[in-house]
Formats: structure tokens, C-alpha cells, sequence
């Protein structure tokens, strides 16, 4: 019996994220899960110890759960700092996102699909 072309193997595509932020200029590898339900966005992104996410806005609600190492999630003053399978909803305002060391994230983010993202 074949996989299911849905079902994605979470560990397998963080080793292969970890591998390509280790040789990636930026310091981090991301993937878009694909997803069957409008509206929901969901990427692995993968970061070496000393990478960030610049500052930004999310496109909507959003949340952040680490699979694997620790980062801080930076909003304004505010500093959350997070380890593996640690989960916390993202700030409605500006934010970025500092790996301690190397870390593998799973943020889900809920879009309209009348919006376009930016």
C-alpha cells in the first residue's frame, strides 16, 4: 500500500530542513505543508543557532510550536522565549523570531483566502 500523498513525515523533513539551513547563506530552510483546507498555511522552517526571522507582520492569526531546539519570539519589548514543544500563539503586531540554537518550528498561520497575502 502506497502513503497517502498528504501524510508528510514531520521528522524526516526537519533532518532534511536542519541540513539545508546548515548550508544556507540566511540560516534557515523552510517548507509549506500542503493542506486540504482553505485558509490554513502551514511551514517547517528550520534554523541554525544565531538565525532570525527579521521583524514583520503575520498575514493573520497565527501560532508557533517548536518541534525541536529553543527560540525567543521577539514583539516590541516583549520577549517569549521558547524550547521543544513549547507552543504559543503569535502577537497581533510586529515580531521576529531568534534561534538559540539550531531549531525547527512549525508555524501555522489562518489566512482569507479574499486577502492576499503580503
Amino acid at each position: 500500500m502506497s502513503p497517502d500523498p498528504g501524510v508528510v513525515d514531520v521528522q524526516a523533513l526537519e533532518e532534511e530542513l536542519t541540513q539545508r539551513a546548515g548550508t544556507e547563506r540566511s540560516g534557515r530552510a523552510a517548507r509549506t505543508l500542503p493542506h486540504p483546507v482553505d485558509g490554513l498555511r502551514q511551514t517547517v522552517v528550520a534554523l541554525r543557532g544565531g538565525a532570525a526571522l527579521g521583524e514583520h507582520e503575520s498575514p493573520g492569526p497565527a501560532s508557533l510550536l517548536v518541534l525541536r531546539g529553543r527560540v525567543r519570539l521577539v514583539a516590541g519589548e516583549e520577549v517569549f522565549a521558547l524550547g521543544t514543544h513549547e507552543f504559543a500563539p503569535l502577537p497581533d503586531r510586529r515580531h521576529s523570531l531568534h534561534a538559540d540554537e539550531d531549531s525547527v518550528v512549525l508555524l501555522s498561520i489562518a489566512v482569507s483566502d479574499r486577502a492576499p497575502l503580503t
